[in-house]
């Protein structure tokens, strides 16, 4: 089954359009993401309606960061995107009057709920700030080396 990629690829292009200095088109991100400009404009839709973004017409125009990245998370960021449940693991429930369904779905609902709260609860600890300090400080490293 492939993983949903919506989220680290938004927080991919959110990173570039924090250190750059002009928007960046559809096209431009499409070519970035590997994808189709018709589906970068739907998935940044979702983050320009939550104020993340801005997306300016015409010539010079583009996609260009709106928020302060000290305030916004990386479950922010999940949310606008409309990012799928965190797990894809769920019970079956087809049969409830089966001992074995409910002894089975009573150890998942427990286990999945506690893993669905612990990546809740990071998702929510990180900001975009954070992500740019640690890809800042990638920088610097490298071009270190490079020297």
């Amino acid at each position: 089954m492939r993983s949903d990629s919506r989220l680290s690829r938004m927080l991919h292009v959110l990173l570039h359009m924090a250190r750059h200095d002009a928007p960046f088109t559809s096209e431009q991100l499409a070519q970035m993401l590997r994808t189709n400009p018709v589906v970068v404009r739907r998935t940044m839709a979702g983050l320009r309606e939550a104020g993340y973004v801005r997306s300016d017409k015409g010539h010079g125009g583009g996609w260009s960061i709106a928020c302060d990245l000290h305030k916004v998370t990386l479950l922010d960021i999940h949310r606008a995107v409309g990012g799928p449940n965190i797990f894809a693991i769920g019970v079956e429930s087809d049969n409830p009057e089966c001992a074995v369904e409910r002894a089975v779905n009573a150890a998942l609902d427990g286990a999945l709920r506690e893993a669905e709260a612990i990546l809740i609860a990071r998702l929510g600890a990180v900001s975009l700030a954070d992500l740019a300090q640690d890809f800042d400080a990638l920088c610097s490293r490298h071009e270190a080396a490079v020297r």
